[in-house]
């Protein structure tokens, strides 16, 4: 199997390419030839990446390539993991990068590119995760520029339903496997939604059994929504392992069947469940078959509070597209 990471001599890829080493995180038991992607400032820096994952002799690998040309390195792609992009507040051609709009914008040149590569040169079924931020509307740049229907085109939502599940295990003094049917709506930013009204923990309703919607509402959503920065004012550094860990969960989470009762956490195109509008990439309760199909499961029930902030998160997401009107 062929697999693209761009962003490889970055924080997240050096946890993540180790992860996506370990056996059985693919469906399939041939053995992968990785393909790593870095700007050509950051090369050198990837050649001692790789030469760690040498030393590590994974048997799950079969060679390790490196690429400072996005066309070159997605040719005929099994898996393409995206998690190169421009983060907010660093300097970029002598300007800070600090509102949404310039991130937006210069974001998405490196988005049309990849998804041009991506859609012409790599597998008709090809899967693409976009990790780097803004995830959901890079996702959305990249899907369309690639103009390829057969591919899977999604945006990392695991890591916030992952951040929930930890604080919900805490709450209700039970094991993280013990939660089924947690999912978070919309865009992966301080305007998601993790939804626990339809959260089962052994059995029972979540949400019933906290049974304090003033702790759900202002202590579990805005803890789930600010981890990020939580955790930037405390390390000094945006989320690395945990975000690679996230990735992994993803791609395994596609490769292989739902487990039963469950769902998973990423970010597709929306159809208009749940009153998202259409057109937008979003964050949904998913169920995988293992053989490439993905769905939304639509069989949760949704209060008017649940409606209230899926609403704000679709009319983020909705702005952020009218931002890069330009680039779909």
């Amino acid at each position: 199997m062929k697999i693209v990471v761009t962003g490889a001599a970055g924080q997240i890829a050096y946890s993540l390419v180790p992860f996506l080493c370990e056996r059985g995180i693919f469906k399939s038991e041939e053995k992968i030839d990785l393909h790593l992607v870095e700007i050509p400032a950051a090369m050198e820096r990837l050649d001692g990446f790789v030469k760690e994952l040498e030393d590590s002799a994974y048997s799950t690998v079969n060679s390790i390539n490196t690429h400072d040309n996005i066309d070159a390195a997605v040719e005929n792609a099994d898996w393409c993991l995206l998690v190169g992009s421009i983060p907010r507040g660093i300097v970029f051609q002598g300007k800070e990068i600090k509102e949404r709009s310039d991130l937006l914008q210069i974001n998405g040149g490196i988005f049309t590119e990849q998804g041009k590569a991506i859609g012409s040169k790599a597998k008709d079924n090809c899967k693409v995760l976009v990790v780097g931020n803004p995830a959901n509307t890079n996702a959305l740049i990249g899907y369309h520029n690639a103009n390829n229907a057969n591919q899977s085109w999604m945006a990392m939502t695991m890591l916030d339903a992952l951040r929930a599940k930890a604080q919900l295990s805490m709450k209700l003094d039970c094991h993280v496997d013990d939660i089924y049917r947690l999912a978070v709506f919309g865009n992966h930013s301080p305007t998601m939604f993790p939804d626990l009204e339809n959260t089962i923990v052994n059995g029972q309703n979540a949400y019933e059994q906290i049974n304090d919607h003033s702790w759900v509402e202002d202590k579990f959503l805005p803890k789930i929504q600010k981890r990020g920065a939580e955790i930037i004012e405390a390390r000094g550094a945006s989320s690395a392992s945990s975000a690679a860990r996230a990735a992994c969960d993803t791609v395994k989470a596609v490769e292989h069947p739902t487990r039963s009762g469950d769902v998973f956490n990423a970010a597709i195109m929306s159809d208009g469940s749940y009153d998202i509008p259409a057109g937008i990439f979003s964050g949904f309760p998913l169920l995988s078959d293992g053989n490439g199909k993905i769905e939304i499961v639509r069989d949760f029930s949704l209060s008017e509070f649940a409606k209230s902030k899926i609403a704000i998160t679709a009319n983020e997401l909705l702005e952020e597209k009218d931002l890069v009107k330009d680039l779909i």
